[in-house]
């Protein structure tokens, strides 16, 4: 029985977790992970500025605080880094870090 607790919670784990979807507009950035269950938005009128970093390997994967920050990351090290006008940091994961930070950065501009 434990085996089946055990394989419903991982599969229950990955449905939420798998992947991370992340969606730039004309107001927000949209960030879902998995089914969408698990999600956040941004408000571009609430972002100081936004740089293409790299996580530090112990910073893991999922959502978690960092010293950085609030990171939300589901593989590798990239990420783009948001700061807010209230001081507050995030970090989004990506694997495409430049072409995220262009929508972000040309929707800035505006």
């Amino acid at each position: 029985t434990y085996l089946w607790i055990l394989s419903i919670a991982l599969f229950i784990a990955a449905l939420l977790f798998s992947t991370l979807t992340v969606i730039v507009d004309d107001k927000k950035i949209k960030i879902a992970f998995g089914i969408g269950i698990v999600r956040k938005h941004f408000l571009l009128e609430n972002i100081q500025s936004a740089s293409s970093v790299s996580n530090r390997w112990w910073y893991g994967w999922g959502i978690r605080i960092t010293p950085h920050g609030w990171l939300f990351n589901v593989s590798g090290f990239d990420a783009v880094e948001l700061k807010m006008k209230n001081g507050k940091i995030y970090r989004i994961g990506t694997d495409e870090p430049q072409k995220l930070l262009e929508q972000i950065q040309k929707r800035l501009q505006k």
